[in-house]
């Protein structure tokens, strides 16, 4: 039987979700981190959130189970032992009577990402105090406070912008895994940025010490050069702060009694470098170099790298290093007071025992219908043609869904029913348009079909878009998932069924 182009848009449609959701990750063996603390032996010797432990001390580590095992029987030491961490890519050695301060969780067994509904953890939807924040502040807020729940040390937090319909604007903030009371926390504290020189405070982030920021300038901001290492690629930046009269004159003292006999690279530097504290946490340091001792400068260059497996990686390492550092400079503090408008939490059993639930009555559902179908039409090959073609609806939603990183959560969860009560829905007409009037050819029936079913889909457009944006962000879940679910109907699924339709009914 000669396959239709059409049928064959949908083959790769799904051959492409199936990238997308990549199931088999399900095969994979090991634990993956979700953070590593700030300053800790782990940090220091490379270990990051994302990468995956496949062996410790040459032990298979296959679960959490296994590295749990693993490491209550080795720590805590009375005295330094080594462990060796082999992780997917690398392999780390660490000295320490403790066990490595990292948190770990199971590998996720497909790329769809799923929100606090089912995985558990806090939510916060937060304003600022008395102020009325435009999209431009609200973007530099999100950067700053991305910037500190990430110094923090803390993974699996989505922090996005949110607008309700009348126009106000709100940050929300999601970290799997947190209590309430960790969020409100994080929250209350506007932080604080201090530029030391040993334990000297050489000036602080703000308006009051740090005039201005280069940032979008090629001619004092940017990478300079990137080159191979044995390791991967390495790529530098540079950028300059001005800093105030006061803070200009402050360095001035400072640094007036330094030696400059530390050597790098052939070139001369202060035997203390520039030290950066984010809430009394050292977030970099940088050398002074020796032409800036006992100057009273108002400019500073600041100098830093990224690091990669290849010079394209080692590039955007380091633009992001660089960008998260003008960020500090330019306020090491939240700008603003803020306040908590809702506050809402969920446990992880909570959200098993829901997915569970969910994947109970869908495929209740399923066998509902395909009971009436079958009823009704009396053929078999339509009922499977109308149950395959709605699982491969939701199949594709949910590839474009882990295509764009999407946190499916319970509103999303209900869109993507809704998407496929509408495809069963439009089915039907095709179906019934197709047996009926037999007066015309099938190919007129069909397009009847189709012009019926081209209202609703404008019809639910339209109302889902308002709700993409109403409620600050609260519905837009669903919305999404909706129009993401009518249109793979209209412009896949649905032709594709009209030709299996076709070929049926001969």
């Amino acid at each position: 039987m000669k396959i239709s182009f059409r049928v064959w848009v949908l083959i790769v449609a799904l051959l492409l979700a199936s990238l997308a959701v990549s199931p088999w990750k399900a095969l994979e063996k090991g634990v993956l981190i979700t953070s590593v603390e700030a300053n800790s032996t782990a940090f220091e010797q490379g270990l990051k959130s994302g990468q995956i432990i496949i062996a410790i001390d040459g032990n298979p580590i296959n679960n959490i189970d296994d590295f749990s095992k693993l490491i209550q029987g080795k720590f805590p030491s009375t005295e330094k032992i080594k462990t060796t961490i082999i992780t997917k890519d690398n392999e780390f050695v660490l000295f320490s009577s403790n066990a490595p301060e990292i948190t770990v969780s199971s590998i996720p067994k497909s790329k769809i990402k799923t929100g606090l509904d089912l995985s558990g953890g806090s939510k916060a939807l937060i304003k600022a105090k008395d102020k009325q924040l435009t999209s431009a502040e609200l973007s530099d807020l999100i950067s700053i406070t991305s910037n500190r729940l990430n110094t923090y040390g803390i993974s699996d937090v989505k922090v996005v912008p949110v607008k309700d319909l009348s126009g106000n604007n709100y940050m929300s903030i999601e970290i799997a895994g947190a209590t309430p009371k960790d969020l409100e926390d994080l929250i209350s504290k506007q932080g604080k940025f201090e530029a030391k020189i040993g334990n000297e405070t050489l000036f602080i982030g703000g308006e009051r010490d740090i005039t201005s920021v280069c940032r979008n300038d090629a001619t004092c901001a940017g990478i300079k050069s990137c080159d191979e290492t044995q390791d991967g690629a390495y790529c530098s930046f540079t950028f300059v702060i001005y800093l105030s009269e006061q803070a200009a004159q402050r360095h001035a003292e400072i640094t007036a009694d330094l030696l400059s006999n530390v050597t790098s690279g052939g070139k001369k530097y202060l035997s203390k470098p520039l030290d950066l504290y984010l809430d009394d946490i050292l977030v970099d340091s940088l050398l002074i170099s020796e032409d800036l001792k006992g100057r009273k400068t108002t400019e500073i260059q600041i100098q830093g790298s990224g690091t990669g497996a290849d010079k394209q990686e080692a590039y955007k390492d380091a633009t992001n290093s660089m960008h998260k550092l003008q960020i500090i400079l330019i306020t090491g503090s939240l700008p603003y007071k803020l306040e908590i408008v809702k506050l809402d939490t969920i446990s992880p059993s909570l959200g098993k025992e829901f997915l569970r639930n969910i994947i109970i009555l869908g495929l209740l559902v399923f066998a509902i219908i395909s009971i009436v179908l079958f009823m009704k039409y009396r053929k078999i090959k339509i009922t499977l043609s109308v149950i395959m073609t709605m699982f491969s609806e939701a199949f594709i939603t949910l590839g474009i869904a882990a295509f764009i990183n999407w946190n499916l959560d319970a509103p999303s969860i209900a869109g993507i029913i809704a998407g496929m009560g509408t495809g069963v829905n439009d089915q039907i007409v095709i179906i019934d348009e197709s047996v009926s009037n037999t007066n015309l050819g099938i190919k007129e029936r069909i397009k009847r079909a189709f012009f019926i079913i081209l209202g609703a889909f404008f019809t639910i457009i339209a109302a889902m878009l308002p709700l993409f944006w109403a409620g600050a962000g609260m519905l837009k879940g669903f919305a999404l998932t909706t129009i993401i679910g009518v249109s793979v109907g209209i412009l896949i699924t649905r032709p594709a069924f009209a030709d299996i339709i076709k070929k049926i009914q001969g």
